[in-house]
């Protein structure tokens, strides 16, 4: 079969910092940007220059690092951010301008001219610095879809080799991202990167439905950290690329959860027990039926193989287990059950995970199974 390839650019040391509450360190980011590197993620957006000189130091390091990833910065459409980043050694800018009329009235206080006239002159300036450049679509969503067509005309013109569409407040459905970037990609030859914010849940559909719309690239963070509600996630983008519609992002998922667990503890934002694919509970399993069907054939209760995530399924003992998992959870003791034994401790295991809400350990169960071992007081009589 051939995989189409789709180009993951992840902003985690950019848009996911900026999640309330989030400061990466120094030491932080840079380890970030070296195991992001290590699984192959192709492109990384690792910061703002305009942040100032310790922003610009951190940047400085990960670009002398010689990783295999393409990296970003990202700017203001200005002169002042220019500056900024040309000693940096980063070769690609995200040069970010609103497009939608809200915010360029109302937060620019100026006209659609004055920013059709700002990208024909601002990345001419960059392409002489020696950059490459994304066109940052601010706010694209609420953008006027022919003004938006406009833009990307001046932006191919002048030399820009991207434009980022940004669903800023996360509005879109994935019927109607889809349907805007086949009509992008009809309209123009310029790479199209779909940023997705997850404020309605469904950045990594909006991502999703944008590859098979015609974009090229998706800006994604691990976990889906990022302003408010977050961005697309990017073991979710990748792994849905990969399983539904044969994209290939060239990251090795496998080593996945190393990346999870730095970034938990850098952001200090715990991992949810439920979290597709990386939290605790993904591959989980507890109703019995479940585990009679995946003891049987993994594939009866299996959309994703949890081995492409370097992990594998764990069976948890609680209210609605069964006696297939009674007796597979005294076999790995080395305990065989009786079919009357195993029915008595699944009484006591439901009745514990009531009380204690949590699972039974393997201090509970040996408690549980001399209980049903210990000899009746009045058996020799």
């Amino acid at each position: 079969m051939t995989h189409r390839v789709f180009g993951i650019n992840d902003t985690t040391l950019r848009d996911g910092e900026q999640s309330a509450g989030v400061a990466f360190s120094f030491e932080e980011k840079v380890q970030i940007a070296q195991m992001l590197d290590s699984i192959g993620v192709p492109e990384m957006e690792i910061g703002i220059p305009a942040m100032g000189p310790e922003e610009c130091e951190v940047i400085r390091t990960i670009a002398s690092l010689g990783l295999k990833a393409e990296l970003m910065v990202w700017c203001r459409m200005c002169d002042a951010d220019l500056r900024a980043a040309a000693t940096l050694n980063v070769p690609f800018l995200d040069l970010s301008l609103s497009v939608s009329d809200q915010h360029i009235e109302k937060k620019l206080r100026r006209n659609r001219t004055w920013v059709l006239d700002t990208i024909a002159t601002m990345v001419p300036k960059a392409l002489e610095r020696g950059f490459s450049v994304c066109i940052g679509g601010e706010d694209s969503s609420r953008a006027d879809p022919d003004f938006l067509c406009q833009v990307l005309d001046v932006a191919e013109k002048a030399g820009a080799r991207r434009f980022r569409f940004a669903d800023t407040l996360g509005i879109l459905d994935p019927f109607k991202t889809r349907h805007i970037f086949e009509t992008l990609r009809s309209h123009s030859d310029l790479e199209l990167e779909m940023h997705a914010h997850d404020d309605l849940g469904l950045a990594t559909a909006n991502t999703l439905a944008a590859a098979l719309g015609g974009a090229t690239h998706a800006n994604t963070t691990v976990h889906g950290l990022g302003e408010r509600a977050g961005n697309a996630a990017l073991e979710e983008v990748a792994m849905g690329l990969k399983r539904l519609h044969d994209f290939e992002t060239g990251i090795d998922l496998t080593r996945y959860m190393a990346v999870s667990k730095l970034v938990a503890a850098a952001s200090g934002r715990a991992v949810p027990w439920n979290k597709s694919l990386v939290g605790e509970g993904a591959f989980a399993h507890e109703a019995g039926i479940h585990v009679d069907g995946l003891l049987k054939d993994p594939l009866n209760y299996q959309a994703v193989d949890p081995a492409e995530l370097g992990v594998s399924h764990r069976f948890v003992l609680g209210k609605h287990s069964g006696t297939h998992a009674i007796h597979q959870a005294y076999n790995r003791l080395g305990i065989t059950l009786t079919p009357l034994q195993a029915q008595t401790i699944l009484s006591q295991v439901r009745a514990f995970a009531t009380q204690a809400k949590v699972s039974p350990g393997e201090p509970d169960l040996l408690r549980f199974y001399q209980a049903v071992e210990a000899p009746h007081p009045h058996a020799a009589e």
